[in-house]
């Protein structure tokens, strides 16, 4: 396990160097910030300073190894808009995001997974057939649209959730939560349901086609001879071989949901990484662009990680050598 944890910690290395040097090369000539920053009536001298002061007149390998070995100390520059540092403009912004993922993948995965066990049992039930009906929904239907359903039937004609904003939080050490507060519970609800939706219809799908596909195995055959209670065949015999194919999906989503949750914290102005993130697309700022793709691709990686070590966990013949 070792072994490999330190092979994939390499393989993840590797990966973080080349997305840096993709986006790198591809802002750099993405605009020049310098004209922004300067002003639209800049005499070229002053051009040429403020050049200078961001370090861009030099060439474009030696921007790059000072850009590595300042991100080696945690220093990814500062924001051309700001002048703040980077990291700490989007580290300011991570607990939003990252409380808004984690209750849309907790209610996808935690829904999902449950309404896929149920259908894969009765399949031919009209409440299943609904289920699915409603899957199907889920994943036609755009992320964008399905914030403006929420907000006009939730906020609009009901009045009984906000539609838009974070609503009251509190700092607890440097991590500021929406928690423990019920305004901000309220606040969470509809941008969590809407990024839910569609990993919510996906891990439906998929654990009913793996549910269906084992409980036709010999072996679940063999547990329902023997008169096992049926939750122990289910959850135990059946779902446990079902969870690999489950997690995989799951780890792969909660990335997805970090990183780039973009349009449904633009929907409901949520203060997350995500909209800093198009904000620093529309300004051109690139030491903020650049930081937040390199911090979303450790995200993934590590997350992907995490994932295989579980599968270990879940089934224990997988062994990494």
């Amino acid at each position: 396990m070792a072994t490999y944890i330190a092979r994939r910690l390499l393989q993840g290395i590797v990966v973080l160097l080349a997305v840096s040097m993709i986006c790198f090369i591809i802002f750099r000539y993405m605009g020049d910030p310098v004209l922004a920053m300067a002003g639209k009536y800049a005499t070229q001298s002053e051009i040429e300073e403020v050049r200078q002061m961001l370090g861009l007149d030099q060439p474009t390998y030696v921007q790059y190894g000072r850009f590595l070995w300042n991100a080696l100390h945690g220093n990814f520059g500062k924001s051309y808009v700001t002048r703040i540092p980077a990291l700490g403009l989007i580290l300011e912004r991570f607990p939003a995001t990252f409380e808004l993922a984690t209750t849309a993948i907790c209610m996808s995965f935690l829904v999902g997974l449950t309404l896929g066990v149920l259908v894969a049992l009765k399949p031919y039930a009209w409440y299943n057939r609904l289920a699915m009906a409603g899957s199907l929904a889920g994943i036609s239907i755009p992320t964008f649209l399905t914030g403006i359903l929420l907000i006009m039937i939730f906020a609009v004609y009901l009045g009984i959730l906000p539609p838009f904003g974070r609503g009251t939080t509190v700092t607890v050490g440097f991590w500021r939560t929406g928690f423990l507060t019920v305004d901000g519970i309220k606040h969470l609800i509809l941008p969590a349901a809407t990024l839910a939706t569609y990993q919510l219809a996906v891990l439906l799908r998929l654990t009913r086609a793996g549910m269906r596909e084992v409980l036709a195995e010999e072996y679940i055959k063999t547990a329902w001879a023997k008169g096992l209670p049926p939750r122990k065949v289910i959850f135990k015999h059946a779902l446990r071989n079902v969870l690999i194919p489950v997690v995989t999906m799951t780890g792969l989503q909660f990335g997805e949901l970090i990183a780039f949750s973009i349009v449904t914290e633009t929907i409901f102005q949520w203060p997350g990484m995500g909209n800093l993130l198009l904000t620093s697309i529309y300004e051109t700022d690139q030491p903020v662009i650049v930081t937040y793709i390199m911090l979303a691709a450790f995200i993934i990686i590590t997350i992907n990680m995490v994932v295989d070590i579980l599968y270990a966990v879940l089934n224990p013949k997988i062994r990494y050598d």
